[in-house]
C-alpha cells in the first residue's frame, strides 16, 4: 500500500528538483557571467572602446545585429557547453559596451562611487524581485506581454532620442527601464521556479539582460544627478 504512495510522492517531487536544479545553475551561470562582463568593460575603458563615435544611428545598428547574433547563437547551442561558450562571449561583448558609460562615469570626482552605487543599487533589486518571485503565490507569468510591449515603444524612443537628444526623454526612458526590467526578474525567475524556462542557459541570458539594464540605467541616473565635476 505504501509503494503507490511513494511512487506518487517520487513522481511530484522530480519536477521540483529539476526546477531548483535549473534555478541553482542560472544563479551560478549569472555570477560567473559577471566575470566576462567586467573584463570587457574594463578594457574597454582602457582603449577607449566605442561603437557609437562616428555615428550614433550606425553604432546602434551595429550593436543590435551584433546582440541578436549572439542571441541567435546562443539559442542554438543551449543545450550544449557551447551554448556556456557562447554566452561568456556574449557577456564579454556587453561589458565592451558598458565601458562608454563607465569611462564617462570615472570622468567624475566621484566617479567610482557612483558605480558602486549602482552596482550595489542593482543588486538590491535583484535580490529583492527574485525573492519576491520566489515566495509570492501570485502568477507573473500574464506580465511577459505587458513588458514586451513596453520594451518595444521604449525601442522606439530610444531611436528617436538619437536623433532628438533630449536630456528629458533620455532621464525618463532611464527610470522607465529600470521598472521594465526590475518586472522582468519578476517574470523571468518565476518562469524558472514554475517550470517554463527549463533551460538554464536561456534562463541566465534573459536574467542578466535584466540585470545589465537595470545597472546601466541606474548608473546613467545617477550621474545625471550625482556626477561631481
Amino acid at each position: 500500500m505504501n509503494q503507490p504512495l511513494q511512487h506518487a510522492y517520487s513522481t511530484a517531487a522530480q519536477p521540483a528538483v529539476a526546477r531548483n536544479r535549473v534555478l541553482r545553475n542560472t544563479y551560478l551561470l549569472l555570477a560567473l557571467s559577471m566575470v566576462p562582463t567586467v573584463l570587457g568593460a574594463w578594457l574597454g575603458v582602457q582603449f577607449k572602446f566605442s561603437l557609437f563615435a562616428g555615428s550614433p544611428f550606425i553604432g546602434f545598428i551595429a550593436f543590435m545585429a551584433i546582440a541578436f547574433g549572439f542571441i541567435w547563437a546562443i539559442e542554438k547551442t543551449k543545450h550544449s557547453a557551447m551554448g556556456v561558450a557562447v554566452l561568456l562571449g556574449f557577456t564579454f561583448v556587453m561589458g565592451l559596451m558598458l565601458s562608454r558609460l563607465i569611462s564617462h562615469t570615472l570622468g567624475y570626482s566621484n566617479g567610482a562611487s557612483l558605480i558602486m552605487t549602482a552596482f550595489g543599487g542593482t543588486a538590491a533589486i535583484f535580490t529583492v524581485m527574485a525573492t519576491i518571485a520566489t515566495v509570492s503565490k501570485r502568477d507573473f507569468s500574464g506580465m511577459g506581454k505587458w513588458l514586451f510591449v513596453g520594451m518595444l515603444v521604449a525601442l522606439v524612443a530610444m531611436v528617436a532620442n538619437i536623433f532628438l537628444q533630449l536630456p528629458a526623454l533620455q532621464l525618463a526612458l532611464s527610470v522607465i527601464l529600470i521598472g521594465i526590467f526590475s518586472a522582468y526578474i519578476l517574470y523571468d525567475v518565476q518562469q524558472v521556479i514554475n517550470g517554463g524556462e527549463t533551460n538554464y542557459i536561456t534562463a541566465t541570458l534573459s536574467i542578466y539582460l535584466d540585470v545589465y539594464n537595470i545597472f546601466a540605467n541606474l548608473l546613467s541616473i545617477l550621474g545625471i544627478f550625482g556626477g561631481d565635476d
